[in-house]
């Protein structure tokens, strides 16, 4: 679970699949994921590349490429509960978090 939440990139798509589900992919503006600093092309191969398997596979969203979506995954409820506490927390998390 730390592995997954540990990028700030899967933490923020976390909590968006957390407040809406289903999500198409477009959702997630890559503008908003970034940081002043990030490469956004990079950022964006990243996403497909990167983020999104690892979420897959560990089982918290289910991402089909096909139809561009992706929505909580079999083991989101594992993951959840972490998910409302950094929600509920926000204030008193360090910057850039979720």
């Amino acid at each position: 679970m730390f592995d997954a939440l540990k990028h700030p990139y899967r933490r923020r798509i976390l909590m968006l699949v957390s407040e809406d589900n289903p999500r198409d992919e477009n959702e997630f503006n890559v503008e908003d994921l970034a940081t002043e600093n990030d490469d956004l092309e990079l950022l964006t191969t990243e996403l497909y590349h990167v983020h999104l398997p690892k979420l897959a596979d560990a089982g918290y969203i289910e991402w089909d490429e096909d139809t561009h979506t992706i929505r909580r995954g079999p083991n989101f409820e594992e993951i959840a509960p972490l998910l409302r506490l950094m929600d509920n927390h926000q204030d008193e998390l360090p910057d850039g978090w979720p």
